[in-house]
């Protein structure tokens, strides 16, 4: 697989996972997933993550994967190789798995004393792509060996982060954040 071909298709392939979190930050609000409870003194999540946002976030990954999958056909023709078109699991599997592994940070945020909003280098960046993968791989697994081969994922792990800081920065110079991380 060629570079260019290698970076477009793990850029397509993760999709329907970059998108649910800023999904869920444009539709958050209501009610919190924990209802307030604690875990000791601590928040068991916070209330950054809502039900709304939450779902908001899921239909939004699998529906921009839906879109992908219609134009994957004309877009392969035009870049010269495949895109992957989605199953309706590996679209559950991305997006769903992104908003799980957020869910999961916050959880392991508030266990480290963290407040919301606050710094956490590395799980920040990837961790929605740590639950999405595995996710999408139980649920998809033929669909999952085909598109994301070890160049794939390597690429993955490398352009998430920065495409993590590049839009959260984006998002709070446009104050769509309180801070740029």
């Amino acid at each position: 697989m060629a570079v260019l071909e290698t970076i477009v298709i793990a850029f397509w392939v993760m999709l329907p996972a970059y998108v649910p979190n800023n999904a869920a930050v444009l539709a958050g609000g209501g009610r919190p997933i924990d209802g307030g409870r604690t875990w000791g003194e601590k928040r068991v999540l916070g209330d950054g993550k809502t039900w709304r946002g939450t779902a908001m976030g899921i239909l939004a990954g699998v529906t921009l994967a839906a879109l992908l999958t219609y134009l994957a056909p004309d877009v392969g023709d035009s870049l010269g190789f495949s895109v992957p078109q989605f199953t309706p699991l590996a679209a559950l599997g991305l997006s769903g798995g992104a908003m799980l592994g957020d869910i999961l940070a916050s959880f392991l945020k508030r266990r480290s004393g963290r407040q919301r909003g606050a710094m956490f280098p590395g799980l920040d960046q990837l961790d929605f792509v740590v639950v999405s993968l595995p996710l999408t791989a139980l649920l998809a697994f033929d669909w999952f060996t085909t598109w994301f081969s070890l160049e794939v994922l390597f690429v993955v792990i490398v352009i998430t982060p920065i495409l993590h800081i590049t839009t959260n920065m984006i998002a709070y110079k446009l104050g769509l954040k309180n801070e740029p991380w």
